[in-house]
Order: structure tokens, then C-alpha cells, then sequence
């Protein structure tokens, strides 16, 4: 007998979650303020507004488990626009009893020395990095009060099809393509984790389900470091094209841009994950679900094919 998914959010994760939910039979409702077409078979679309408690709760009765898929764009926004949002997913899920799995990043571990891992202290001072700390703390507090059954999954910087201009390798493709420099942040010849947006909602979806996992982060499989450069190039060789000159913008420059641009000011306090080495370790969670990161090969098939999805 199918059961029902509630996903919050029709981003790239979300998108992939509802697929990959609908395709074993479920019966899966993607909620977005919208409502729009995901243009998925036998998925259904409601338009609502998640940051109000109330309407979520009585979308989600009666579903197994709510995905936490959101992802407001908008850096200078967030402290407006995650809170709200985030307390009305976790009452959601506490009222109905939903399984409550949440699409994680790094952020919450500021910049570290060496690879994370879950056991890694939450321990960023910039306020993105702060906030969801925060948000993961209070569902957290409230599985480890028995109210709510939550879990998070963490994934490094996107790729996949779908990301377009939220993604440091897929903002510059494009232009990549037509065998235009590009620049990128930081520094280019760094190790770098990139995490595919299937492989974010298979851990999802697996971590939803395995009641032994909850109550802790987990890291989605991905595959070996690659510096941005090297990223790009593999991305390019996939569809047949020849590398192009990669030019660097400087953690400084960023800042002083930002000085005239709220939305530069926010990316420069982030800048520490482009002048160091910025990977995971996964082994954990290979171990726990039994997932392999897709092959880097089909990653950059896929991102190159989704450009315009």
C-alpha cells in the first residue's frame, strides 16, 4: 500500500525526491507558493504558502514523512524568510506526526580544518552559516524531546541538471559552452566536494525511512574532490567541448563589491569555502544507506543536459 510524501519546495532536491517517491508507486504532493507544474506523472501540486503553520498542517495529514526541500535564493533575505518557514515545517511535522527530513548544507561548520564530518561541531560565526545552525538545533531539541522525528542530510555545493545560476560550476557552463573565459570565486586549483542533486534526495529519502538514523546529520555520498577548474573541464569534455580560461575572482574583490551589493556581501562571507581545501567525508553514510554517489561521468552528462531544466 503506497504512502503519502509531502515535499515542500520544486527545486532541483525537491523535484528529485517527488521522482523518485512517485516512481515506486507513492502518492506525492509538492507543495510550492505557486503551485506550479513540476511536470511529473502522478505527482500532485498544491499552492501554499509553507511558512503558515496552520495550511501546512492540514496539507500534511494524515503523509508518512515532509521534506524539508526549500531553498529561498535570495541570501539577504534568509533571516526573514527562514524562520517562519522553518518553525512551520517542524510544527507541521510535530502535529501530524510526519517523519520531518531536511535538505542540510555546510554551512552550519564555518570554516574547518579538513574534511567534515557529522561529528563536526556547528560552529560557524557568519549568520547564513549561524541561522541554519539554529534551525537544525531546534529540530533537534524537538526529536530529542520526543515530539517530532526529524533527521538532516548535507550536501556539499550542487550539481546536476537544474542548478543553473545557484551553482558555481553551472552559472559559468553556459558561457563555457561557447568557449568564453569564465571567472569563478577563489581560488581554482583547490579541492573541492561537489554533491549531485539525485544523490541529495536518494540519501533523503533513505534517511526519511530508516528510523534508526533520525535524530542526527548525515553527509550525501559524493564523488572525489575536484578543483573548480577541474570541475569545469570534465563538465566540458562531456559534451565534446575544449577547456576555456578560467579566470579567478579574489575573496577581496568580493568584499569590496559588496560594499554597493547586499547580495556580493552575503557570498563574500562565504569566501573561506574557496581559499581552502572544502570536502566531506562520507564513509558513514555509504556505509549506513548503502549509497554510491552517482559516476562523475553521468554527473556531467546530466548537468549538461539539465542546463535548461
Amino acid at each position: 500500500m503506497s504512502q503519502h510524501h509531502v515535499v515542500v519546495g520544486a527545486g532541483p532536491v525537491g523535484r528529485h525526491v517527488a521522482a523518485l517517491l512517485a516512481g515506486r508507486g507513492e502518492h506525492v504532493t509538492v507543495i510550492t507558493r505557486s503551485g506550479r507544474d513540476t511536470g511529473l506523472e502522478a505527482v500532485g501540486h498544491v499552492a501554499l504558502d509553507a511558512s503558515g503553520a496552520d495550511a501546512l498542517t492540514r496539507a500534511t495529514e494524515g503523509a508518512s514523512v515532509l521534506y524539508n526541500c526549500a531553498n529561498p535564493g535570495n541570501y539577504t533575505q534568509w533571516e526573514q524568510t527562514w524562520p517562519p518557514l522553518a518553525a512551520s515545517l517542524l510544527a507541521a511535522a510535530e502535529r501530524t506526526g510526519a517523519v520531518y527530513a531536511i535538505t542540510g548544507n555546510l554551512y552550519p561548520y564555518g570554516p574547518v580544518d579538513g574534511p567534515m564530518h557529522p561529528g563536526l561541531p556547528d560552529a560557524a560565526t557568519d549568520h547564513k552559516g549561524v541561522l541554519r545552525a539554529k534551525l537544525w538545533g531546534d529540530a533537534l531539541a524537538a526529536h530529542d524531546a520526543g515530539r517530532v522525528r526529524a533527521v538532516e542530510v548535507r550536501a556539499s555545493d550542487y550539481v546536476g541538471p537544474g542548478i543553473g545560476g545557484n551553482g558555481h560550476i553551472t552559472r559559468v557552463l553556459p558561457a563555457a559552452l561557447q568557449g568564453k573565459a569564465v571567472s569563478m570565486i577563489g581560488r581554482t586549483d583547490l579541492p573541492h566536494t561537489f554533491t549531485d542533486v539525485l544523490d541529495v534526495a536518494r540519501t533523503l529519502v533513505a534517511a526519511a525511512e530508516d528510523e534508526s538514523t533520525h535524530g542526527r546529520t548525515w553527509m550525501v555520498p559524493s564523488n572525489a574532490p575536484r578543483s573548480q577548474e577541474q570541475a569545469l573541464t570534465e563538465m566540458l569534455a562531456s559534451a565534446g567541448k575544449p577547456p576555456v580560461t578560467v579566470r579567478r575572482l579574489p575573496a577581496g574583490m568580493l568584499r569590496a563589491l559588496g560594499i554597493v551589493s547586499p547580495m556580493m556581501r552575503e557570498i563574500a562571507q562565504m569566501g573561506y569555502q574557496w581559499t581552502a581545501p572544502y570536502v566531506i567525508d562520507d564513509t558513514e553514510s555509504r556505509t549506513r544507506f548503502g549509497i554510491e554517489p552517482t559516476p562523475w561521468d553521468e554527473v556531467c552528462r546530466r548537468t549538461i543536459a539539465g542546463l535548461d531544466a
